[in-house]
């Protein structure tokens, strides 16, 4: 049985893209600011995504070939 997904789960993942992203920009254009804000917004951008694609995931665990209403 799938476990449900936690919070930290989603925020582990958008904190390590934000990360990534704000490291990148700092060592290619050696501005503080530029880095921050721009692993800002991949944070916000990627846990938005992150949680709306965990939102399609149905939670339905009956057998699709079974009634549900009976």
């Amino acid at each position: 049985m799938p476990r449900k997904t936690k919070v930290t789960t989603y925020l582990t993942l958008s904190a390590a893209a934000a990360v990534f992203v704000g490291a990148m920009v700092f060592f290619a254009v050696d501005m503080l600011e530029s880095a921050i804000i721009w692993g800002g917004l991949t944070f916000i951008v990627s846990l938005v995504a992150i949680s709306t694609m965990a939102l399609m995931v149905p939670e339905n665990k009956n057998d699709p070939d079974k009634q549900v209403l009976s």
